[in-house]
């Protein structure tokens, strides 16, 4: 299997959907780094895993969650203690999503 390279114009499309504003410099070390990480992947793509068992943790633990329990909350006040921007009760975030109808 041949190894795929990541090129520019892959980092700069991937840079947009992301809307990060990168050098020139920046996406030709971003390809390269990209590129890195891939081939590592194809050479672990080659190691015999049919002999090793599925696992969803590499320790030996058994659901660690702790007991649903009600307990005392924060409170309003000390929950939006730190907010960077707030509106009585409510945390104010940055507007993300587009109103219905305005494609």
């Amino acid at each position: 299997m041949g190894q795929k390279k990541i090129d520019i114009e892959q980092v700069r499309q991937v840079a947009k959907l992301a809307r990060l504003a990168l050098s020139d410099a920046e996406i030709v070390q971003f390809a390269v780094q990209l590129s890195a990480i891939l081939e590592y992947v194809e050479k672990l793509n080659q190691l015999d895993t049919s002999k090793v068992e599925p696992l969803a943790h590499c320790l030996p633990i058994n659901n660690c969650l702790r007991t649903d329990e009600i307990k005392q909350s924060l409170g309003t006040e000390k929950t939006l203690a730190n907010a960077p921007q707030k509106d009585e009760q409510f945390f104010l975030v940055p507007k993300i999503l587009e109103e219905p109808g305005g494609l």
